[in-house]
């Protein structure tokens, strides 16, 4: 008990370089020094962004920082049974993609994993592991890719940052280190969008000024049509506090909510309650997307009309077709293809954006003319999915799961073909998955696009089309329970 109350001693650190510490070993494993550093080439990059070389031994090595055909000198952070992992200590022969970085916080923030390579590079890089995924699932993509991209910098309209108190009860702001837990202070962002970036020297300012900032959990950053939203996540209520977060947000010109309390927080707004809306493209105009925080909203703003410009173009001949949309949100995909005359099943899970969703129908049927049947239903269950498909009927599927995929959804359409099923995708690995049942089930794979949502990260967002010869016909020996 003799340090209670003082200031713990920095730890001093020895023969570990600045290199080194920004690209902090994952956890697990064994660690070892640097000792038998050597020599390397990589040979390509893996589908995480990393570079692949082998050992003499053959024994593959992973090695953070390294890009195809560079000559460089690798420090083993971790030895694995069957691979290791390293970082670079230092660059022989540089490839010719390699650029330096935008962000100053790069080799130290996780965000951002992919920042030393050309941005042109990088889409190739994503387009390449998405057909290697495929073809191991003994799915051919056929043909190049399509690439829906946008700008390289100023892309991310939202945004979760930490906070965090040390010992020394110095306040925190940023995002999270690579593969930890660790905070990494951040004074400026080159993904977000201007407006956004702009706010994050005041908010380490704010912060710092809290009586309690250690009852802050982390902040919220959303842009919408309405100007900027602030969300607070306080883990208990400090009067004084909540003052100071509405008189920043009256500064600043922004719209102030926190969610507030531990096991079930609630939602509240410290500033009048905005109606928060973004814009999509539809068929004949602008639709109206209302939201609300929580609810998922797709992070580039410019890449998603381009995907759903994409899918508006893919699916033509939809005036008065039924379609069957699972995993809908709010409507992104929804509102849309209903603009282009399509009869619309939007199903989602969460009760809360199923009303939101049928409120955004409603909002743009006067303009539209939208026909939008908004539900609410369990899409992990293939029973479930079976059953709508019974029910609508339809001629077109949707699919836009989150990372887990949408394999219960495949496995009823390979037991109910459908003419088309459109996927849309955040995971790569996932979609291989589920695009083998439904290629292994009779659909054929039409068209293939990589929406490049995350620049300078390896986060992989794809489109891919199937269609069905025998749509209508049951497969033999297929059910929904796989």
């Amino acid at each position: 008990m003799a340090m209670l109350g003082k200031r713990r001693p920095r730890r001093e650190r020895s023969g570990v370089s600045g290199l080194q510490r920004r690209q902090a070993a994952p956890t697990g494993g064994a660690p070892v020094p640097p000792a038998g550093d050597g020599l390397v080439t990589i040979e390509r990059l893996a589908h995480d962004g990393r570079g692949l070389a082998h050992g003499a031994d053959g024994k593959a090595l992973f090695v953070e920082g390294g890009l195809p055909g560079e000559r460089l000198e690798v420090a083993i952070h971790r030895h694995r049974k069957r691979f290791d992992e390293g970082h670079v200590r230092a660059i022989v022969e540089a490839a010719p993609e390699r650029v330096v970085p935008p962000c100053e916080h790069f080799g130290r923030c996780g965000g951002c994993d992919l920042q030393h390579l050309s941005v042109a590079a990088q889409r190739r890089h994503k387009a390449e592991v998405l057909v290697d995924l495929l073809a191991r699932q003994g799915v051919e993509a056929p043909g190049e890719p399509q690439r829906l991209a946008g700008a390289g910098e100023g892309y991310r309209r939202r945004a979760r940052l930490g906070v965090k108190v040390d010992a020394e009860g110095r306040v925190h702001l940023g995002f999270r280190a690579r593969h930890t837990h660790r905070l990494v202070d951040i004074t400026d962002c080159t993904i977000l969008v201007p407006e956004l970036d702009a706010l994050l020297a005041p908010l380490h300012q704010q912060l710092a000024a809290l009586e309690a900032p250690r009852r802050v959990g982390h902040l919220e950053l959303l842009a919408s049509d309405q100007g900027r939203v602030l969300v607070v996540r306080q883990l208990k209520e400090h009067e004084s506090d909540r003052r100071r977060w509405q008189a920043f947000a009256a500064r600043h010109d922004l719209h102030l909510a926190r969610w507030l309390g531990r096991e079930s927080p609630s939602l509240t707004w410290l500033t009048p309650a905005p109606s928060l809306t973004c814009r999509v493209p539809g068929a004949a105009g602008e639709l109206t997307l209302g939201f609300a925080p929580g609810d998922f909203l797709q992070a580039n703003a410019e890449v998603n009309r381009m995907m759903i410009a994409t899918a508006l173009s893919w699916l033509d001949g939809l005036a008065g077709s039924p379609l069957l949309d699972l995993f809908a949100g709010v409507g992104n995909f929804s509102l849309p293809l209903a603009s282009a005359g399509a009869a619309v099943t939007a199903v989602e899970g969460s009760p809360a954006m199923v009303e939101r969703l049928a409120a955004n129908a409603r909002a743009n049927s006067p303009a539209h003319a939208l026909q939008v049947d908004a539900r609410q239903a369990d899409l992990g269950q293939p029973r479930a999915v079976a059953s709508l498909l019974a029910e609508t009927s339809p001629a077109t599927v949707v699919l836009d799961p989150p990372r887990e995929g949408a394999e219960a959804a495949c496995r009823a359409l390979v037991a109910s073909p459908v003419s088309r099923v459109l996927y849309v995708s955040c995971d790569p690995a996932t979609l291989a998955r589920d695009a083998a049942h439904l290629v292994h089930g009779g659909y054929r794979l039409a068209r293939i696009a990589v929406a490049d949502m995350f620049v300078h990260t390896s986060h992989l967002e794809s489109m891919l089309l199937f269609v069905h010869p025998r749509a209508g016909q049951p497969t033999q020996g297929a059910s929904p329970d796989g």
